[in-house]
């Protein structure tokens, strides 16, 4: 049966909702709290390393979404096992789905995090490997005035 509140009575009971979802994951899933567990000390450093909110970003977002993924993998696990114990290919196949998922954010992290780190010590320390620099022509200085249409052309 649905819930008929609507609101913010509706907003708290989601809450409620979910909270009783990841304290379910942390008591039920092994695998959940070893994430969170990374996540928990992979934020921090995330905090320190970044350079600005676009590195944080990269760093923590993929993170959060690997706890999203643990968390879909493992309500495909309970609907499935709800079903019924015995071995089904479709039963397989969906576990095995939801396994694939959380695999694929984790290597999005890892992806994430090599380039950024990359970025960080490699880059950073060898700036020519970071911003190639354009080679000069010419001495001359190039100046771009507005022209009577509103466009800008380069004056030279």
């Amino acid at each position: 049966m649905k819930p008929t509140e609507r609101g913010v009575t509706h907003l708290l009971l989601a809450t409620r909702y979910s909270y009783r979802g990841l304290r379910c994951a942390w008591r039920h899933e092994e695998s959940f709290r070893q994430e969170a567990l990374v996540t928990v000390v992979m934020v921090p450093l995330a905090i320190w390393l970044a350079r600005d909110i676009v590195d944080f970003l990269l760093l923590t977002l993929p993170m959060l979404l690997t706890l999203a993924a643990e968390l879909g993998n493992s309500a495909i696990e309970a609907v499935v096992d709800r079903i019924g114990e015995e071995h089904h290919e479709l039963s397989g196949r969906a576990k095995d789905f939801g396994s694939a998922m959380v695999f694929m954010n984790i290597l999005a992290a890892a992806i994430s995090w090599s380039c950024v780190c990359l970025s960080i010590f490699f880059f950073d320390r060898f700036p020519a490997l970071s911003q190639p620099t354009p080679k000069a022509i010419c001495n001359k200085k190039i100046t771009f005035e507005r022209s009577c249409c509103g466009c800008y052309a380069a004056l030279g």
